[in-house]
């Protein structure tokens, strides 16, 4: 196991961010989430829980003030997770640019504004760091009901690339893009308990990925076994969704 790291986890304290938190807390590692309010309940594993900081990572003077935080309480950071991120359903023929621009802005400007403080940190420490950008599927298939969030996920993987080459060879960028994932909110994209078995049946897994799945691959992403991993976009969607014309066609019904 690698030594302890100083881990950063933007919306680490619900849902994937939680399940990421809770994956490096159990690789031994100081992990610090943020968000605008402080959670109920911090992630915890085995007696030790993250440290919460307060911010909203759309503010670019929050976002500084974040990372002068960081600097004092703990001289250095190894790993920053961007999770933080997400968007309501909204056709695109109805959304007002308003809600477009907010979309944008905290699923991709702000996690470029994380990666800027979080690279200039890291490149003045030993060991150098590791940026990870949580993507989505949405970046690589249409995404109706959801698509500026889908483009801005694909702008995701066109900076991970950028940064890699960028800001190499101290500090790698790696995205890493589930698919669907059962979290506590899972029912406000899927239905009931009904709705959410008929969803996973169309994964040929058989089930949606747990938060905790998407933590520990993280965990390996910035791990020393992956030193040579970056600019790469890592999917974790239980093989992907069965092609609609499989099922459409009648051909195998008659053979």
């Amino acid at each position: 196991m690698d030594k302890q790291r100083v881990v950063l986890v933007t919306g680490g304290a619900k849902g994937v961010g939680r399940g990421i938190s809770e994956a490096f807390l159990a690789a031994g590692d100081r992990v610090l989430v943020c968000g605008r309010e402080a959670p109920a309940q911090l992630p915890g594993v085995e007696g030790r829980s993250a440290e919460f900081i307060a911010a909203d990572v759309r503010d670019s003077a929050a976002i500084d003030a974040l990372f002068a935080e960081i600097r004092n309480r703990c001289g250095r950071l190894d790993v920053l997770v961007n999770n933080a991120g997400g968007a309501p359903y909204a056709l695109a023929a109805n959304a007002s640019p308003r809600l477009h621009e907010k979309i944008l802005q905290l699923n991709l400007i702000a996690p470029l504004h994380l990666a800027q403080q979080a690279n200039a940190l890291m490149q003045q420490q030993d060991g150098g760091g590791v940026i990870v950008f949580i993507g989505s599927v949405s970046a690589l298939r249409a995404s109706p009901g959801t698509a500026a969030y889908g483009a801005a996920k694909a702008g995701i993987l066109s900076l991970t690339q950028s940064l890699a080459v960028e800001w190499a060879p101290k500090v790698r960028v790696v995205a890493v893009s589930p698919g669907m994932v059962l979290t506590e909110q899972a029912h406000l994209h899927y239905g009931d308990e009904a709705g959410i078995a008929a969803v996973a049946h169309t994964v040929p897994a058989g089930r949606l990925a747990m938060p905790r799945e998407i933590g520990e691959t993280c965990v390996w992403v910035c791990s020393a076994t992956a030193a040579y991993l970056s600019g790469s976009n890592l999917t974790l969607h239980g093989g992907g969704e069965r092609p609609a014309f499989l099922d459409a066609g009648n051909a195998r019904h008659q053979a």
